[in-house]
């Protein structure tokens, strides 16, 4: 993995110095025109194009997309514009969603109905969301019917189902085909589907009776039929089951392919590992952004109005909680100005218990995930947290509060400090459970701005909480 990701690095490097060397060249010509400035810019143009499209065609359609999300959008035009038009849909299939917005919004309909052309029905509904509906219903015209009608009825279901990650092509068998006809089958197809680890096997009705994995077919005699061979156990999906359940599920059964049936069992398509890792790799992404208030996928490159924009709804929230906070504080600012010293305090309290209400958040945002916090063992969670944070807040409440003592030769304070410490961290924790909980109930992304939602309301009530004690037993 590291030499790969390396020699990735070292091609987008070097692909970078020859655009810039190219950029050079033409800027010396302009610089030093002559009777041939024209002719010598046109033979360097030419020059520049065969290298890059030599230097292109060494990258695999993923390490192309990975490229382009990396590059300027000067420099990523360039290089788009010398990706051979047959390649094109590959990479747009690789690229971030916010990248292919914006190589989309550079591209003619025609250029567009081109590159989606050469794609499977399946990639091209994958796409659907990402471009104009003029140039993907033209795309659509490139189709057989029968095509049409598998876009048409995957677009129906909602990216999070099973049915728009579902591919079309596989392999169908029939119970009474022996191991010998099998293979002059497959022997008669120029390739097998992608990820194809099994075979479905269907009745006469459609109906999906079993799968026969390819090791079957080696090692059953060539007469042996394959009702007798396949394995009826078959871990299968319905289009509209959640593809986070769909994603467990091939973690947990170490699926490579799986088929997909529909509510009176007929087979009606399959799923891949590589669509189902895609989807967990666009969702790991999503929830990275969204713990820290980023709405959506950004380009790197964006223009910075769009970029900015992305950005104000969570600030915005933010911004409600500062206010909120110092609200807080001004409510005490007769304590404070009596006990100077608990403003030094403060930030450690509201620091220490932030951080344990993000712990437990983390943890409880996984377990969603995984599907392991239920209904029937939410309580036993919420219970094991409290008494984790209490027991954390005590221990370290006792030496912020010794810390206290140090400095400023007050018990009364110290004890303050330490009990205020263990109630920030219980309330820490009770926040860091609920809140996510509470979101996925209504619907929401656990993982949605939980950090800023957090930070702000543990801040609030540690503040609380600390001068509240320190009003009523030390001033």
């Amino acid at each position: 993995m590291t030499n790969s990701t390396f020699s990735l690095h070292e091609q987008h490097e070097a692909l970078k110095r020859l655009i810039e060397k190219f950029e050079l060249e033409m800027h010396l010509v302009d610089v030093n025109p002559g009777p041939r400035q024209e002719l010598e810019r046109s033979l360097l143009q030419k020059q520049h194009d065969a290298e890059l499209e030599r230097h292109l065609q060494r990258f695999h359609s993923a390490d192309l997309a990975d490229l382009i999300e990396v590059l300027s959008s000067d420099h990523r035009k360039r290089v788009w514009d010398h990706i051979p038009t047959s390649r094109r849909g590959e990479v747009m299939l690789e690229l971030a969603d916010a990248v292919l917005e914006s190589v989309v919004e550079t591209m003619s309909r025609e250029d567009i109905v081109a590159a989606l052309s050469k794609l499977e029905p399946d990639d091209l509904t994958f796409l659907s969301d990402a471009i104009p509906d003029e140039a993907f219903h033209a795309a659509l015209q490139t189709l057989t019917s029968e095509e049409r009608t598998w876009v048409h009825t995957a677009a129906t279901y909602r990216e999070e189902e099973a049915g728009h990650l579902m591919a079309s092509d596989m392999v169908i068998l029939k119970p009474g085909q022996t191991m010998e006809n099998v293979q002059a089958m497959l022997r008669t197809r120029k390739e097998l589907p992608d990820h194809t680890d099994k075979l479905f096997v269907i009745d006469s009705r459609g109906h999906l009776i079993g799968a026969l994995f390819l090791q079957d077919i080696l090692l059953n005699e060539s007469d042996t039929r394959v009702e007798k061979a396949m394995r009826e156990r078959v871990v299968t999906f319905h289009p509209r089951d959640e593809l986070d359940e769909v994603a467990l599920a091939f973690e947990r059964y170490d699926l490579v392919s799986a088929p997909v049936i529909n509510e009176r069992g007929k087979l009606i398509g399959r799923l891949t590992i590589d669509a189902v890792l895609d989807y967990v790799r666009e969702e790991s992404e999503k929830d990275a952004l969204n713990v820290v208030g980023v709405v959506e996928t950004e380009d790197l490159f964006a223009r910075i109005w769009d970029s900015a924009r992305n950005r104000w709804l969570w600030l915005g929230i933010n911004l409600l909680t500062a206010f909120g906070i110092s609200r807080v504080i001004g409510a005490f600012e007769t304590t404070i100005a009596q006990l100077v010293a608990l403003a030094s305090l403060m930030p450690i309290i509201a620091s220490v218990a932030g951080n344990t209400g993000n712990q437990t958040t983390a943890l409880v945002i996984r377990s969603l995930a995984l599907n392991q916090l239920q209904g029937s063992n939410f309580w036993h969670l919420l219970r094991k947290e409290l008494a984790i944070s209490l027991l954390n807040g005590i221990v370290w409440g006792a030496l912020v509060g010794l810390f206290a003592f140090l400095f400023y030769q007050q018990l009364g304070l110290s004890i303050v400090v330490t009990v205020a410490m263990a109630l920030s961290f219980v309330l820490a924790a009770l926040l860091g459970v609920s809140a996510p909980v509470l979101l996925e109930r209504v619907g929401r992304d656990p993982a949605m701005g939980s950090s800023v939602i957090l930070t702000g309301m543990i801040d609030a009530l540690g503040f609380f909480v600390f001068l509240l004690l320190a009003s009523l037993f030390l001033v």
